[in-house]
């Protein structure tokens, strides 16, 4: 199918920089074929009016747990551990795969209609999932989390689960996959070494929880006599493509293993103020030339699933923090949500930046809208001003899967019916 977004403005890379200019944007197939220029012999069967319209690469969400999304706010102001332990895993235990199922088509019902076009889940039943990502056209990075000690019976199970999720899934190249070693509290040291041992022997990257929380640090320091990323250092984690989720209780040493091992880290301000675990030191790390990127956590601990909401806080927050108005500019902020993500991900050659060549995801914004009115620098208007209500069309993998804000793939009704239903059996 050939698609035109005809004299659009667009979101562009040029050099180190993004820029902003009206052109048109030629897809056919799931790929960008040309931008600014016809290919000859082009035909659209669909052309999309770029007037008053925005085209942006879609966000990437680089860390949530989309089966969680029907736990929104059912565990409120309560301590990490309290959160975790005391509410979330007894929900979570009671859960059928048909759950997870429908928690994640309402994960990316939210997410699609605030632009996100990738995310990178860890779940915990598998091939709910990946049987959603399928059937809504969304472009996703899948880790079954992986709880274990040493090489006893539920983490080898869990490890076979993860291999035979990304086997039944060769069929949609829309679909990768990571092991997902939980965290340190969870994983013991002889675990993480397996799981480092298998990343390696199958090529496959490594999504993992570090240094979220104060009491994480300290009963880490206690058991291993070192802090979370020293530990998953130590077991190998970061011998392969890595993303350490939240990173919040680091150090400067900390911070310079990352640097040295290349490990993507995904920012949550949202969920990681909401639980009382601070702030990443993301002006710090970016200085380091750590890759950061950004996610959203679950709905359970957000308690949105929205992107927009996540750069709002991003560009804010640090600037407060650091009591400076450059800190983390709307431009860096962009990146880290787009690019920087798609970066984390392996995925930099496919998706984040709107170029030729690249798979089509891309999300299209009314600026008839007066949170981005006047339409003075559109940039710093999506970290400061948009909210996601803007996104009018998404287009994942060069289909069409929302339009003037419906959703074409899901039926949205019936999974708020099936949502309710389960939390109230659940409770």
């Amino acid at each position: 199918m050939g698609i035109l977004l005809k004299d659009i403005l667009a979101i562009l890379p040029e050099g180190n920089e993004d820029v902003i200019r009206q052109t048109s944007i030629y897809i056919e197939g799931n790929r960008i074929v040309s931008v600014g220029r016809e290919p000859e012999g082009f035909s659209a069967d669909k052309v999309i009016d770029g007037k008053d319209r925005l085209a942006m690469p879609g966000l990437i969400n680089c860390h949530t747990h989309s089966y969680m999304s029907f736990m929104r706010n059912v565990a409120d102001d309560l301590s990490f551990m309290d959160w975790l332990f005391g509410t979330i895993d007894p929900i979570e235990q009671k859960m059928t795969d048909e759950d997870t199922y429908w928690g994640a088509c309402l994960a990316i019902i939210e997410m699609m209609k605030s632009g996100t076009t990738c995310f990178n889940d860890m779940q915990m039943n598998i091939h709910q999932t990946t049987r959603a990502v399928k059937e809504s056209g969304m472009r996703a990075v899948i880790s079954r989390g992986l709880v274990g000690s040493g090489d006893d019976e539920g983490g080898q199970m869990r490890l076979r689960q993860a291999y035979e999720e990304r086997d039944a899934a060769r069929d949609c190249d829309r679909l990768t996959f990571m092991l997902g070693p939980h965290a340190p509290y969870t994983c013991d040291d002889a675990y993480m070494r397996i799981v480092s041992e298998e990343a390696k022997r199958n090529n496959m990257g490594i999504h993992v929880h570090l240094s979220e929380s104060v009491s994480e640090i300290e009963q880490i320091k206690e058991k291993y006599g070192c802090s979370p990323i020293e530990m998953a250092e130590k077991n190998g984690l970061f011998d392969v493509p890595s993303i350490a989720a939240h990173c919040v209780q680091i150090t400067e040493s900390d911070m310079d293993i990352l640097k040295r091992k290349n490990v993507s880290v995904v920012t949550n301000p949202a969920s990681n103020m909401k639980l009382g675990n601070g702030f990443a030191p993301v002006p710090a790390m970016l200085e380091k030339g750590i890759n950061v990127c950004l996610g959203t956590d679950g709905a359970a601990s957000n308690n949105s699933l929205n992107m927009f909401h996540e750069l709002n806080l991003l560009t804010l927050i640090h600037k407060g923090v650091n009591k400076t108005p450059q800190c983390v500019s709307a431009k860096e902020g962009f990146k880290i949500a787009t690019i920087n993500g798609a970066r984390a991900l392996g995925l930099e050659k496919e998706t984040g930046t709107i170029e030729e060549g690249k798979k089509a995801d891309i999300a299209i914004l009314d600026l008839n809208n007066p949170s981005l009115m006047p339409t003075n620098n559109l940039i710093a208007g999506l970290s400061y001003s948009a909210n996601g209500s803007e996104v009018d069309t998404v287009i994942i993998d060069g289909k069409i899967t929302m339009e003037n804000r419906k959703i074409l793939t899901m039926d949205e009704k019936l999974v708020y019916q099936k949502v309710n239903e389960i939390i109230n059996r659940l409770k």
